[in-house]
């Protein structure tokens, strides 16, 4: 957990350092500091802060993993990482859901949101519960 920590407090002290940058320089460039920018980094930094905080804490609570020390091996992190379905077709049907609602947001066309949103969460269902029903439920 120390890397992501690492990572991600990396990247909130970026953005609080563009924060400061950006400011300098729309106050030289336009006489002014551009709001919206600078509110975006400075809510970015925070953000991850946030994240980067949790994984700090989680970090010092549990043991380290191979991936957190520089003396070990690579064999240590091997094992099983979890199941991934090989011939499932409702990552495809989620896609195809997201990118018509994401047109829906695009166009401001509510209709299209809602029948993107419905899609969303029949395909979700469907990829949720692939192995509990029809041919491929676990005989017991």
């Amino acid at each position: 957990m120390k890397t992501e920590a690492r990572l991600f407090l990396g990247v909130a002290v970026f953005c609080w350092l563009a924060a400061i940058g950006y400011a300098f320089w729309t106050k030289h460039d336009q006489h002014h500091i551009e709001v919206a920018g600078f509110a975006a980094l400075i809510l970015s930094g925070g953000l991850l802060g946030i994240s980067g905080s949790f994984f700090w804490f989680v970090s010092r609570r549990i043991d380290a993993r191979p991936e957190d020390r520089g003396d070990a091996e690579i064999a240590e992190a091997a094992g099983d990482f979890g199941f991934f379905s090989p011939g499932s077709y409702w990552p495809i049907g989620i896609a195809a859901a997201a990118a018509v609602t994401g047109f829906g947001l695009a166009f401001f066309q509510m209709w299209l949101v809602i029948i993107g949103v419905i899609a969303i969460l029949f395909t979700v269902g469907g990829l949720l519960f692939e192995y509990y029903i029809g041919g491929r439920r676990p005989l017991s």
